[in-house]
């Protein structure tokens, strides 16, 4: 019913830009929180950045000053911003979102993609 895709992954030098898509489509009726999630080789995901449908913005300590997260709510597409990368920006990144479908308008549940891989070469 509901797909979220990521986008815009690759191999960057450090201090080099980059800009992730996530793009979620199906049998929508409305996306409240939706959010930017990084696991590295050996470590847990964490969280990077998130934005609800208030427009409410969260970033880990370390990508504050670097990242920036925004959203298009007609293209109920959310997209991440990565400046002055650095190499221990390296992991895949995944988006998730928290949707109502059209049959299930009072319930929010959470949808994953599939991960986009980002290396940051020093």
């Amino acid at each position: 019913q509901v797909q979220v895709v990521e986008s815009g992954g690759g191999l960057v030098q450090a201090g080099g830009s980059l800009r992730l898509s996530c793009a979620a489509s199906g049998s929508i009726f409305s996306i409240n929180f939706m959010g930017w999630y990084r696991q590295a080789p050996g470590r847990q995901r964490e969280l990077v950045a998130s934005i609800t449908s208030g427009d409410s913005i969260y970033y880990t300590d370390s990508v504050k000053g670097r990242f920036t997260i925004s959203r298009d709510n007609a293209k109920n597409t959310v997209y991440l911003q990565m400046n002055s990368l650095k190499p221990e920006d390296t992991a895949v990144y995944y988006c998730n979102g928290a949707i109502a479908t059209m049959s299930m308008r009072t319930q929010y549940t959470v949808y994953w993609g599939q991960g986009t891989q980002v290396t940051v070469s020093s």
